[in-house]
């Protein structure tokens, strides 16, 4: 087994997860979703409001309307925003083991870099990560590109391919792949909440990084033994 490590994750700008198009002098839209994100960060989904995000651009609150016609509609473009950091910390986590391999040592290892990269992006990204799953996450609809990171995946799409390259190495069997996916996040999700809003919130970060290990290998070995 080897050791990935849950890496505490550099604080991105807002600026940073907005959508990859060239920023112009005058483009509100982008503005507005950049202060909401920094809301969103500072405060999580609650702090997402509309008339606070036209004040900090800049403008009056009537203006924000041809952009964003509620507080929801801003809301939900900060929780694309959101996830799709969480996706860029789950593949900053994959981009760490080198160059892909066929190996089943590879798989196994993807697996646990998206586990390690989305616990890391809770404890570093708080505000964000609570306003990524501010709403229903429908895993059955059409992906959202605004959602994903650089590889066009978000974050279940990304655990999904990690449990596909386990069954392609021969490590998960084929028949005990359809829900694995599911049995996975709950898991790794169950322990980030535990850690950011639970009882394990004033554990010291060695054993929330030590419970975090232990947590991926229960995950690696018990989806293929």
């Amino acid at each position: 087994m080897d050791t990935v490590h849950i890496r505490v994750i550099m604080s991105a700008q807002p600026d940073t997860l907005l959508p990859r198009t060239a920023y112009r002098h005058g483009d509100l839209r982008r503005a507005l979703l950049a202060a909401g994100i920094a809301l969103a960060r500072d405060g999580g989904p609650d702090a997402v409001v509309l008339r606070e995000a036209t004040r900090r651009a800049g403008v009056v609150p009537n203006a924000a309307y041809r952009h964003f016609a509620s507080r929801d509609e801003l809301l939900q473009a900060v929780r694309a925003a959101a996830l799709a950091a969480l996706a860029q910390a789950m593949e900053a986590e994959l981009a760490a083991l080198g160059p892909p391999k066929r190996s089943a040592k590879y798989a196994r290892a993807c697996l646990r870099a998206v586990g390690a990269g989305y616990l890391g992006f809770a404890q570093a990204e708080t505000g964000l990560f609570r306003t990524a799953f501010a709403a229903r996450f429908d895993v059955q609809g059409p992906s959202d590109p605004a959602a994903a990171g650089a590889s066009g995946l978000g974050p279940f799409g990304l655990l999904c391919a990690a449990l596909d390259r386990m069954v392609q190495a021969g490590v998960l069997p084929a028949h005990r792949r359809p829900g694995a996916e599911f049995l996975a996040w709950s898991a790794v999700h169950g322990m980030a909440l535990l850690s950011i809003d639970g009882p394990l919130h004033g554990a010291s970060p060695a054993q929330r990084l030590a419970l975090g290990q232990r947590l991926l290998d229960m995950v690696e070995h018990g989806l293929s033994p």
